[in-house]
């Protein structure tokens, strides 16, 4: 149970809280009568979630009411304590609504943290075999980066039917939130937090990434007829610096400039003919000449000084994707361009 510490200011709602607590539930409940509906709602939702309060956070508080309740001792606050007392006075059905209300947020809201840590390709693969209707109903409750993301992988036609539901959903109840939150959290959240641990693939993936490209196409072909399931698994989380040509080119364009130093004409220096065109060609003539001059201007460049700014174009790009602010290329942009 949460214990409050003595140095701590308790807010106005949490001092009444407090008060009715120290009085007694029947006292309590009189005092509530007197209430409108928002009071009662704070003050219930304080007390919910008080936990233990020491005998001198209690006195303090009294204090400010009556001199005569110096001594008194620490209470205790609880949602059981508080569906009592509500209890006392007001019908079944609304103290149900009232302390559903407030350990919703309490409950559901890991629940939701939790849904917004994974990828977007789990997310999509879990929601796929459900209703359009539940779909919309998950994501209108994500935030909106997440619903982006994860929307765009649906098809086409169902992509729309999905946004006309959350178009017209009014809200949920407390008790389909419930529901949801609970079938989330059974379902899915569980297992998929315990999928998402390390990927060995990936890490794998990460190391052939920072291979000079000759060590790689060395010991690719081998690794291709040894493990070919596993060494295609691997090529498909490899993003490398060839990779990045086949971003569009506002989101190049935005690369270049969230790049500080020599990091481009250093990378494109060593880059394919190729890649350093289309890096070159995604700038506008004035930016497109100084890139040009600081090529020019750094003279020799050793193969390993280029590597390195290719790798920190990569990570650039890995967050500026993470920030959403860029989409990374995928296989079917590749075939697409390719076309």
């Amino acid at each position: 149970m949460k214990y409050v510490p003595e140095h701590v200011a308790l807010s106005g709602v949490e001092k009444a809280a407090v008060l009715f607590l120290c009085v007694g539930e029947e006292r309590g409940s009189a005092l509530m009568r007197q209430l409108d509906e928002a009071e009662i709602q704070k003050i219930t939702q304080a007390m919910s979630v008080l936990g233990t309060i020491p005998a001198s956070v209690v006195e303090a508080v009294m204090v400010e009411f009556s001199a005569g309740v110096a001594g008194a001792s620490g209470v205790v606050g609880s949602f059981d304590i508080a569906e009592r007392m509500l209890g006392n006075f007001l019908p079944r059905e609304k103290v149900s609504e009232i302390m559903a209300d407030i350990r919703g947020p309490v409950s559901g809201r890991n629940v939701w943290e939790t849904f917004a840590t994974l990828n977007e390709q789990m997310i999509h693969t879990y929601l796929a075999g459900e209703s359009d209707q539940a779909v919309a109903a998950v994501l209108s409750r994500v935030k909106p980066d997440i619903a982006a993301r994860v929307l765009p992988l649906f098809p086409r036609e169902r992509m729309t039917g999905i946004v006309s539901r959350m178009i017209a959903l009014k809200g949920l109840s407390r008790h389909v939130l419930d529901i949801l939150e609970e079938t989330l959290e059974r379902d899915f959240l569980r297992a998929a937090t315990r999928r998402a641990g390390p990927d060995p693939h990936q890490r794998i993936a990460d190391m052939f990434n920072k291979l000079d490209s000759q060590v790689f196409e060395d010991i690719a072909e081998t690794l291709a007829q040894q493990q070919p399931a596993e060494f295609a698994s691997i090529k498909q989380k490899m993003f490398t610096f060839d990779d990045l040509a086949r971003l569009d080119q506002n989101s190049l364009s935005r690369l270049i400039r969230s790049s500080e130093g020599t990091v481009v004409p250093l990378a494109l220096r060593g880059a394919k003919k190729g890649i350093r065109d289309r890096f070159i060609d995604a700038l506008t003539t004035r930016a497109r000449e100084m890139l040009l001059e600081e090529m020019a201007a750094l003279g020799p460049v050793r193969s390993r000084d280029a590597r390195e700014a290719q790798d920190k174009l990569i990570d650039i790009a890995n967050d500026l994707a993470r920030q959403g602010l860029i989409r990374l290329p995928t296989e079917d942009d590749h075939l697409l361009t390719e076309a």
